[in-house]
C-alpha cells in the first residue's frame, strides 16, 4: 500500500478542479489563535483554507503540497501566502519548533496508509512548539449502504476498512473514530466536532473536527 500515500498523478491532473468544502471553524480558532499566529498547511491543495484565514486577518501563513499543479493554482489565487512544493513528503522544509498551529484539511482522506497519516502527525507534531495547535478536517466512515459496500471491497483488496478506491483512479480514505483517537494519541483534545460536508465529487458526508495541542 505504499504508492497510496503518493497519488501524484491524479492530484496533479484532477486536483485543481475538485471542490473541497470542509469549512474553518474560527469561532474555534479564535480561542487558541491569535492574528500573528504562525500557521501551517499541510496538504494546502490550492490553498482554500489559508485563503479564508487570509481574509479574516491571520496573515502569518505557509502552506505546503506534494501537487505542484495544486500549488501553482494556489500561488496564482493567494500571492500574499507563502505557498511551497512538498517534494519528500511528509517531510518539511521547516525547522523544528517553527509555527503555532498545523491544519490538516482533507489531506488523510488522501493518505489512506495507517503509516502515512502516522508520519504527518510525527511531521505535524515536529514543527508545532509546545502547546501549539493541530486541527484537523476529515471525513468520518459513512453509513449509506453504497460507502459500505465500496469499504467491504476496499478491506479485501487493501486490509484496512474504511480505504477503498473511486472509480475516476485514486484510492481514499473515510475514518473510524478509533483511528483518529490512535492517531491523535500524542495531542491533548480540545475539542471534537462533528459537520455535515460535500466530497470532492459532490456527495453529502459526515465529516468531522478534531482540535488538539501538542504537549509542552
Amino acid at each position: 500500500m505504499q504508492n497510496l500515500d503518493h497519488q501524484l498523478d491524479y492530484w496533479n491532473r484532477m486536483g485543481p478542479g475538485k471542490p473541497f468544502s470542509n469549512p474553518v471553524n474560527f469561532e474555534r480558532l479564535s480561542q487558541w489563535l491569535t492574528p500573528d499566529s504562525r500557521i501551517l498547511d499541510i496538504g494546502c491543495g490550492y490553498g482554500r483554507a489559508l485563503g479564508l484565514l487570509f481574509d479574516r486577518g491571520f496573515h502569518n501563513l505557509i502552506g505546503f503540497d506534494p501537487a505542484a499543479a495544486m500549488v501553482a493554482v494556489a500561488r496564482e489565487r493567494f500571492p500574499a501566502i507563502t505557498f511551497e512544493e512538498l517534494v519528500s513528503p511528509p517531510h518539511l522544509d521547516l525547522p523544528d519548533l517553527s509555527v503555532d498551529a498545523v491544519l490538516l484539511f482533507s489531506i488523510l482522506t488522501c493518505v489512506p496508509t495507517d503509516d502515512g497519516q502516522r508520519a504527518i502527525a510525527r511531521e505535524a507534531e515536529r514543527v508545532l512548539r509546545p502547546g501549539g495547535l493541530i486541527y484537523i478536517s476529515d471525513l468520518w466512515l459513512q453509513t449509506d449502504e453504497r460507502n459500505r459496500e465500496r469499504y467491504i471491497h476496499g478491506e479485501r483488496k487493501y486490509g484496512t476498512h474504511g480505504v477503498f478506491d473511486l472509480p475516476e483512479g485514486v484510492t481514499v480514505r473515510h475514518h473510524d473514530p478509533r483511528w483518529i483517537e490512535e492517531l491523535t494519541r500524542d495531542f491533548d483534545e480540545l475539542a471534537l466536532d462533528t459537520i455535515d460536508v460535500k466530497t470532492m465529487n459532490g456527495n453529502p458526508a459526515k465529516g468531522f473536527q478534531w482540535f488538539g495541542l501538542k504537549r509542552k
